[in-house]
């Protein structure tokens, strides 16, 4: 059947002014998918603490401009989902069973933690590692080394951790068990 003024139905709307590209822009930039800078940001954050640089660091990739990212972190900061306060105090409780205050203040500076809070975190570290270094020993070890060799291997695991050399010296240099 022919269709009104003699012309078929295909041939309706086939003179449309807009080329058909399935709803994508092809010309110029293509828009950015994915969610915003700063919903992902937040994703980030409801998952574990992160410092700000660290945070800058991850959204990099989706960021069209670095100079986007900024304004992003101080509103996150603002509205009390980004602290470096609380990204510091998760990092120390994460590690402080496993590591001592050396090893975690070099990753809290690493991080860009300001000074006088890594300064009171590793005091509060050093009040508490000797029985922390203690239980890292005796899940290691648990046995007072019987010679050089062995008092070396187990002096060496310990300052890996990031343990003082004086804490370790008490730890394996007394022969009573505190």
């Amino acid at each position: 059947m022919i269709g009104r003024s003699g012309s078929s139905w295909s041939q309706r709307g086939s003179d449309k002014s807009e080329p058909d590209d399935g709803g994508f822009e092809t010309l110029g930039k293509p828009k950015p998918r994915g969610p915003s800078l700063k919903a992902r940001a937040v994703g980030y954050l409801s998952r574990r603490e992160y410092a700000r640089n660290e945070l800058a660091r991850k959204l990099q990739p989706y960021a069209e401009d670095a100079s986007e990212i900024d304004p992003v972190l101080d509103a996150l900061e603002k509205e009390g989902w980004l602290s470096t306060e609380r990204f510091a105090h998760s990092l120390v409780h994460r590690r402080a069973s496993r590591q001592g205050a050396a090893r975690i203040v070099q990753e809290l500076r690493q991080h860009g933690v300001a000074e006088d809070q890594v300064a009171q975190l590793r005091d509060d570290l050093r009040a508490s590692e000797y029985q922390r270094a203690q239980e890292v020993w005796r899940k290691r070890y648990g046995v007072k080394p019987a010679d050089r060799a062995e008092y070396a291997k187990q002096a060496r695991f310990l300052a890996g951790r990031g343990f003082a050399h004086e804490v370790i010296r008490r730890l394996l240099g007394d022969e009573r068990d505190d």
